[in-house]
């Protein structure tokens, strides 16, 4: 009688060369080896901001290069956040009103230039307001000049912020009206107003012609009235220009603004034509 075939032994170890043996290991090469947009998050993590620093250097550097390289995400994401934060951030207080009320960058100075303005209830003082430190600290120390004006019309309007993110230099820019030139014009026309609008600056003047009228130069800081109040800061004996009327009824024209500022405050209104918010690689000087 001819013995049945044996049957297939299904407790039989595994063949050590089989492909069965080699998928554990394959799925723990890839998730070593992982790529893309979490591979470079989980890189990215390990090396700390040195790392998002070298990286973002590295993108732009290829983006100025003319070199066509398709999309990559991984990298394009980490290039794109911090100039995204600093808009989304700019875009939300202006939705809110925030920017209306002021405008202050983690107590650093901004520039703001423009090619003139025409005030009115114009007023000025010397005064020493707090200053905030990286490291939470304030002093006040530093003289600055506060400027008011009851209202301004302003022809054209650049703000340029300077930030570092993960020790990339990045620089905010906000425009608004007519482009701002180089110099002061012979002749500018307004199309921005504002009411009740303050600035903070360590220096402010103009790069051509100042009109004043209705002016007292070295009236004491306190009797310096802008709509009829006082100056925020102002003190007693303190230097101030103020005006010859009542409430403040002197004038300024400035032809070409350039201002150093800490902050602008707009305790009114400001109407802000074609605003437009862009943020740029590097250190920028004009808008």
């Amino acid at each position: 009688m001819t013995s049945p075939p044996p049957s297939p032994n299904t407790s039989r170890a595994p063949d050590p060369t089989g492909p069965e043996s080699t998928a554990p290991r394959r799925r723990r090469a890839h998730r070593r080896t992982a790529v893309g947009p979490l591979g470079a998050l989980r890189r990215l993590r390990t090396t700390g901001a040195e790392g998002v620093a070298s990286w973002n250097r590295r993108m732009l550097a290829e983006a100025d290069d003319g070199t066509r390289r398709g999309t990559r995400w991984g990298r394009g994401a980490f290039a794109f956040v911090p100039a995204a934060l600093a808009v989304g951030a700019l875009a939300g207080a202006l939705s809110q009103g925030a920017l209306a009320a002021t405008f202050n960058v983690t107590d650093q100075p901004f520039s703001l230039t423009s090619n003139g303005v025409s005030g009115l209830g114009f007023g000025a003082i010397v005064n020493t307001p707090p200053v905030g430190h990286p490291d939470g600290s304030t002093s006040t120390d530093t003289g600055m000049t506060r400027v008011g004006f009851a209202s301004a019309g302003l022809a054209g309007l650049c703000a340029i912020v300077h930030q570092e993110i993960a020790g990339v230099p990045y620089s905010l820019l906000l425009t608004a009206g007519q482009d701002v030139q180089d110099g002061a014009p012979t002749e500018f026309t307004p199309d921005i107003d504002a009411s009740n609008l303050y600035l903070q600056a360590v220096e402010l003047g103009s790069s051509g012609v100042t009109t004043l009228e209705n002016a007292v130069i070295g009236q004491s800081a306190d009797q310096v009235l802008v709509d009829g109040r006082p100056l925020t800061g102002a003190r007693p004996g303190a230097f101030g220009l103020g005006s010859t009327g009542e409430d403040g009824g002197s004038s300024v024209e400035l032809h070409g603004l350039d201002a150093t500022a800490y902050d602008a405050e707009i305790a009114g209104s400001l109407a802000l034509p074609q605003l437009t918010l862009k943020v740029v690689g590097g250190k920028a000087t004009t808008c």
